[in-house]
């Protein structure tokens, strides 16, 4: 009997969890496509863009992370083409069919419609766009130590982020924690005084999902950090000079995009109902309707829980899908009936700073140096390498112990640019 074909597109939690699951799974053959070779663990990639961690502290090759399961194969390709009624997929000019499939590819961020914006507003969903964030805020400072001009060296040294999720939340409150233990011993020249982080939400407050005493908690302690925080503002008209917020123009040189996100282009290629974001809707065994042998799973899909609210686009939820579908397909194989997804919320936490936490879990709401803790211990746990999680707590730890950021490198840059007789023709 030929082997069912079983392929997912997207290596991220969602995809990951799917092909785990199917380990040991007889008479199958799995096919992982990933536009990059490695796996990416999400949450803590703003800790690449603020300096305190470097990129290999959080990504694992998966080739590595599968080398012992025996019936997979990863395919490093961009998947452009998928054909429900031949049953394929395909990346480059190359096909693969399939039995099953699993498209697990993840989300970038939406710009409302304003997709030119992300060039002077880089959003924090890659590896490539954490270091890009790194760079600017970098080579911000640099600039100003060499600035002459006042008003320049203010715009250089104004940071906005745009978004009051915990994504917002944990780069703004990195922002002036760096400015204020680490770099203000770097620079000399640069008046770093002059720093201001502005955080923008347009909603009423910063984590809006948390409940409302630990909305006011993370934002008391952004606040003490020297972060602005402005409510109910909406960001517009958006350039490599600044932008508007409300009535307000502001002149910074970066600003940093943590508002709105929206699903893959492949949502395109996929028939059926979907949400105003483009999310797809599941049955709920997350399969598509009509298509019992292709699942949606991750920020991909809207799912909605026992209560009418559609899930959050966070990673255990993608990683409770992935361990879902991969066990549904199990019971395929064994002629048993299908389940329905039910999601148990584990709870929800962001980081503020240094020793600074909000946690809300199983009916507890707690912060300040215990939830850090907590939040840094899940963290760890949770990274996908032993190697991983010991690297990041040295780092975590020298950081803690001595307000160093041994990552801030300006790394971005062509290889060109340092050629003499380049630099003599820029």
């Amino acid at each position: 009997m030929e082997p069912k074909q079983i392929v997912i597109v997207g290596a991220g939690f969602g995809g990951v969890a799917v092909a785990e699951s199917l380990a040991s799974l007889p008479n199958c053959q799995i096919t992982m496509i990933d536009r990059r070779n490695f796996h990416l663990f999400q949450p803590l990639l703003y800790q690449v863009a603020m300096a305190g961690l470097n990129p290999s502290d959080i990504t694992v090759p998966l080739r590595s992370l599968f080398r012992d399961q025996k019936n997979i194969q990863v395919i490093m390709g961009d998947v452009n083409r998928l054909d429900f009624t031949g049953q394929t997929v395909t990346f480059g000019e190359t096909s693969r069919p399939f039995d099953y499939l699993v498209l697990a590819c993840g989300s970038k961020h939406g710009y409302f419609g304003n997709e030119h914006w992300e060039e002077f507003a880089p959003g924090l969903k890659s590896l490539e766009q954490a270091i890009e964030i790194r760079s600017r805020i970098l080579t911000a400072f640099e600039l100003a130590e060499i600035e002459t001009d006042p008003e320049i060296q203010k715009q250089l040294l104004t940071f906005v982020v745009v978004g009051g999720g915990p994504t917002g939340v944990e780069i703004a409150g990195a922002i002036a924690e760096i400015t204020a233990n680490t770099l203000v011993k770097d620079f000399q020249t640069a008046d770093l005084n002059q720093v201001s982080v502005i955080l923008v939400e347009g909603g009423s407050r910063v984590l809006s999902a948390f409940p409302r005493t630990l909305s006011a908690v993370a934002q008391k302690d952004l606040e003490s950090l020297g972060v602005e925080v402005r409510t109910q503002v909406f960001a517009s008209e958006l350039s490599k000079e600044g932008l508007r917020l409300g009535d307000e123009y502001v002149k910074a040189r970066t600003i940093i995009w943590a508002a709105g996100v929206s699903p893959s282009e492949l949502n395109d290629q996929v028939p059926g109902p979907k949400d105003s974001a483009g999310r797809i809707s599941v049955t709920p065994d997350l399969s598509l309707l009509n298509h019992k042998n292709i699942f949606v799973i991750g920020d991909q899909a809207i799912v909605i829980d026992e209560k009418g609210f559609s899930l959050p686009g966070v990673a255990p939820v993608a990683v409770q899908e992935g361990h879902f579908v991969g066990q549904t397909i199990r019971a395929d194989f064994s002629g048993k009936a299908r389940g329905e997804f039910k999601y148990f919320d584990k709870g929800i936490m962001a980081t503020i700073g240094r020793s600074k936490a909000v946690v809300s879990t199983m009916g507890f709401n707690f912060s300040g140096f215990f939830a850090w803790l907590t939040w840094v211990f899940v963290h760890v746990v949770y990274l996908m390498r032993f190697r991983n999680r010991v690297f990041v707590m040295m780092q975590w730890s020298w950081s803690y112990f001595t307000f160093g950021h041994g990552a801030r490198l300006i790394t971005n840059k062509d290889w060109r640019f340092y050629r003499p007789d380049q630099k003599e023709k820029n």
